[in-house]
């Protein structure tokens, strides 16, 4: 579809993905975002960027794990178009096993690593003490330590791309509901996209998840981010620390931040002492896309001619977002591309 024109509707990381992909193979973009860059769940302030397990491997794990190994050039190729800084590091993860019936499998792991990660990162388990004064304590004296595992700053890596795209002669259109009509439209709205398309198919694709967190005034450049206890604690490039997430079925107000969030912050320092009596910089709060079947939803409209389909993310969209952009362009200019079935809209039903 030379000199195609297309219109992305939504300013998330999905959105500006697909633009930028779309722009980059030479069609004319315009992205229609209703409120402003990052408004909704990728404006947060956690940004982790961590795999799946390297075992029991599947299309999910293949897709998201092709997007982690380009991620580094390709922000660093962003942050060159934009002039600005994404905050995309790579230095790993650390996760505490917990358990001596843990370690065999943990073990079990760096070998499947092997094969699966191709030589791209390790997954180690490592003594404890190899990071004194920043790990969590760990019951068995072993820690796992993988080299695929990076994370970004959210708000400004949607700016950085955000710049990007314009840079590259795209159009971005804020304060809009509607596009004007395209050759294509890509909807990636989010949480209220899966809304939207479940009321349209009369029936769930999928549901909102709120999520909380929380930035803190302390330096921590370099070192690998944490998993443990289900929360994730990620120094930052800017010298900060982010501490996330809750993850909310119910909730009332999707973008106020409440006493789980204050749990959260005395759980982070019983983890990590270090933090205790880093001042609170920010408090955060927003709804995550969750699919019915935890996949990205990817393709073609399934009522909507000439419309396609890009959301899902719940918590691994920056993750993804390489793949995304690449596999949506793919298809709305060339009319096909290697997405795996199951994150179709129809995948995601059956």
């Amino acid at each position: 579809m030379a000199m195609a024109e297309i219109e992305v509707i939504g300013g998330g990381i999905f959105g500006l993905s697909v633009a930028y992909a779309c722009l980059m193979r030479g069609a004319r973009v315009r992205l229609i975002e209703r409120a402003d860059i990052g408004a909704g769940a990728s404006g947060g302030v956690v940004g982790a960027m961590a795999p799946h397990t390297p075992d029991n491997w599947n299309d999910k794990k293949q897709f998201q794990f092709e997007s982690l190994i380009a991620s580094a050039e390709y922000w660093r190729g962003v942050d060159e178009l934009s002039g600005m800084c994404s905050g995309y590091v790579s230095a790993g993860r650390i996760v505490p096993v917990m358990a001596e019936k843990d370690l065999p499998l943990a073990m079990a792991r760096v070998q499947s690593a092997k094969g699966f990660w191709r030589g791209h990162a390790q997954w180690n388990v490592i003594p404890s003490g190899q990071f004194p004064g920043w790990e969590p304590a760990s019951p068995t004296g072993y820690l796992i330590h993988d080299t695929l595992t990076a994370h970004i700053d959210p708000a400004a890596a949607c700016q950085s791309l955000a710049k990007a795209v314009t840079v590259l002669g795209g159009q971005i259109v804020l304060g809009q509901f509607r596009g004007k009509g395209a050759d294509a439209t890509v909807i990636c709205t989010g949480y209220q996209g899966i809304l939207d398309l479940s009321a349209e198919l009369g029936q769930s694709v999928g549901i909102g998840v709120k999520g909380q967190g929380l930035v803190l005034d302390h330096e921590a450049r370099g070192l690998p981010q944490i998993f443990a206890d289900a929360l994730h604690i990620i120094p930052h490039a800017n010298g900060t620390v982010a501490v996330g997430s809750t993850s909310e079925r119910a909730f009332s107000d999707g973008n106020t931040t409440d006493g789980q969030l204050d749990d959260i912050l005395v759980q982070a320092r019983q983890l990590c002492p270090v933090l205790t009596g880093a001042a609170v910089l920010q408090r955060w709060a927003g709804v995550r896309p969750r699919a019915r079947k935890r996949t990205p939803i990817l393709g073609r409209h399934p009522l909507r001619k000439n419309t396609f389909i890009a959301n899902g993310a719940f918590k691994i969209g920056f993750g993804v977002s390489v793949k995304v952009g690449e596999v949506m362009a793919d298809l709305v200019l060339n009319g096909a591309a290697d997405i795996p079935q199951k994150f179709t809209v129809e995948g995601n039903l059956a």
